[in-house]
């Protein structure tokens, strides 16, 4: 028989739901994010992502470049309950430039929802997302967004999805009418027509008519023609369609899709209940002792992001960590894999974007807000009981390369501070000269956004005014086998060394011609695009 404590973990388990939300930028995922945490009761009134003056701003937007620019930059997490479920929502960044911020995001993830807009189809940071959540087998949800305008025939989106990701679709709802004449949709759920009835912005929850599948009230509320595109459709449908089978869902085989418009807020409150309903529940992790279910009842959990200066009255650093068995309790004493040492975790928190409350305790699939002062590093696991790691979080390769300078040398300890912050926190990778005499941190992004963050947050958060020197460098690879396998193959061209935060020899290269030359020079040595997962290891 379980003991009491099993029983408490392994139904709170069960109310559990933590999902991410994939998009190329513009499709609306700020949106959806504002608009789930409006059904879910989590905040009354749902903010405008580029805000005019009189309405809220985005809630998962805090950061003040975010507020500013109208674009999410940086991962949040928002939590909040809707009915008898604890949801962990998992808010990641569009822009591709902040690509590895959302890799990091969805190791803590256990679904993933795929937006997309109903005039564009599958875009670019999609498809690339979407390959992310197929390596680590999350079941995705996919809602179809914007369907209150011009847009793209619904069979030829489900297609689309079938042909070019390889996944099997379910439609859950369908529309009726699409731009100017989007009426609502149909629950396959429960066979009946949700009417919408606008709302300014969609600042509030949408009213609704629901009517049953075959009353004759339909045909007062839909055109004649509407009517019978919808019947027709829901015929293909019905005849042509795969059935709904939740093992293919939950293997990431088969993608339930959903149709609607955040921004109106029609579509919205079904997704969340049909999500809610075929969702995975938190699920076993892969450790150094094998696969470890949730229900465990030793506490562990590993750090997925470090956020520095979310609150900057207090000049706070957060450590992001995702529970994965047994139960957190404030106050807790745990073991510290990477350097053996016990940590107190006192003040964990609650998070919901830049707001946090005090918690007492969590369980497997939520996410807590834990202190750091300079202890935690991604990919860091705690626990209790039998010594374990989880699997580590890999750095991906970057394309542009900068000396970031510090004009002012009475500036010097604010910003080696800021330097070490933001690179702990994986804001950007950060990588030094092997030559002695160039002590200026090179930054190595993704793309210029993430160039011009780090100046503006260097400026912002720690008072320090930068310049940018580029380099003229578009690739890196880091050497499998360390600085003895770089020494044994002797002078290498068209490449200049750098290090990486650990220390570890990374090559810079100008282009794909200089990487395959020097392949081809060096058969011996194995260059690799991911750096080795950094666990177990402190940066320098």
């Amino acid at each position: 028989m379980p003991s009491e404590i099993e029983r408490e973990i392994q139904e709170a388990v069960q109310k559990r739901r933590n999902f991410a939300i994939i998009s190329h930028p513009d499709a609306g995922k700020t949106t959806l994010t504002e608009k789930l945490l409006l059904y879910g009761g989590a905040i009354h009134q749902a903010g405008a992502v580029k805000a005019r003056r009189d309405q809220r701003k985005a809630t998962s937007d805090w950061m003040e470049m975010e507020k500013q620019r109208g674009i999410s930059i940086t991962s949040t997490v928002l939590q909040f309950e809707y009915r008898d479920f604890q949801i962990n929502l998992l808010d990641t960044p569009g822009h591709q430039d902040f690509s590895e911020d959302t890799y990091r995001t969805l190791a803590a993830a256990d679904n993933a929802v795929m937006l997309i807009d109903a005039a564009k189809g599958l875009e670019p940071q999609t498809r690339k997302l979407f390959e992310v959540c197929r390596l680590r087998g999350l079941p995705i949800f996919t809602f179809v967004n914007k369907m209150d305008r011009p847009g793209r025939e619904p069979l030829e989106l489900l297609d689309e999805i079938e042909q070019e990701l390889g996944l099997k679709t379910y439609a859950v709802n369908w529309p009726i009418g699409m731009g100017d004449r989007f009426k609502g949709v149909y629950s396959r759920r429960q066979k009946a027509i949700h009417l919408f009835e606008r709302r300014s912005h969609g600042s509030q929850q949408a009213q609704e008519d629901i009517i049953k599948l075959g009353d004759p009230k339909i045909e007062e509320y839909l055109e004649e023609e509407l009517y019978y595109q919808f019947k027709e459709d829901l015929e293909i449908l019905e005849e042509l369609g795969d059935d709904l089978d939740l093992e293919e869902v939950h293997a990431g085989k088969m993608t339930p899709i959903f149709f609607g418009s955040a921004m109106t807020n029609f579509g919205v409150q079904l997704f969340l209940e049909a999500f809610l309903e075929y969702a995975l529940r938190p699920e076993g992790r892969n450790s150094s002792v094998g696969v470890l279910d949730p229900t465990h009842p030793e506490f562990s959990g590993f750090v997925f992001k470090l956020q520095a200066n979310m609150d900057p009255k207090h000049r706070d650093r957060v450590a992001f960590v995702r529970v994965c068995t047994g139960k957190f309790e404030k106050d807790m004493t745990v073991s510290h894999a990477r350097t053996g040492k016990t940590v107190r975790l006192s003040r964990p928190q609650k998070l919901f974007a830049q707001d946090r409350a005090s918690i007492e305790e969590a369980y497997g699939g939520d996410v807590i807000g834990l202190n750091n002062p300079g202890v935690f590093a991604i990919g860091d696991t705690i626990y209790n009981g039998q010594k374990l790691e989880y699997e580590g979080i890999p750095c991906f390769s970057p394309e542009m390369f900068s000396y970031i300078k510090n004009p002012n040398p009475s500036k010097f300890k604010q910003f080696q501070k800021g330097i070490k912050e933001l690179r702990e926190e994986g804001a950007i990778q950060i990588m030094y000269s092997t030559d002695d005499f160039k002590r200026d941190p090179i930054l190595a992004a993704v793309g210029q956004l993430q160039f011009e963050v780090v100046q503006f947050r260097m400026l912002s958060e720690y008072g320090v005014e930068t310049s940018l020197e580029p380099l003229p460098y578009s690739l890196a690879r880091w050497v499998k086998g360390g600085w003895s396998a770089l020494e044994k193959a002797g002078r290498i061209f068209n490449t200049i060394t750098v290090k990486d935060n650990w220390g570890r020899p990374v090559l810079l290269f100008k282009n794909e011609w200089g990487l395959q030359q020097v392949k081809v020079d060096h058969p011996e040595l194995n260059l690799d695009a991911i750096a080795p997962v950094g666990v177990g290891m402190e940066p320098e």
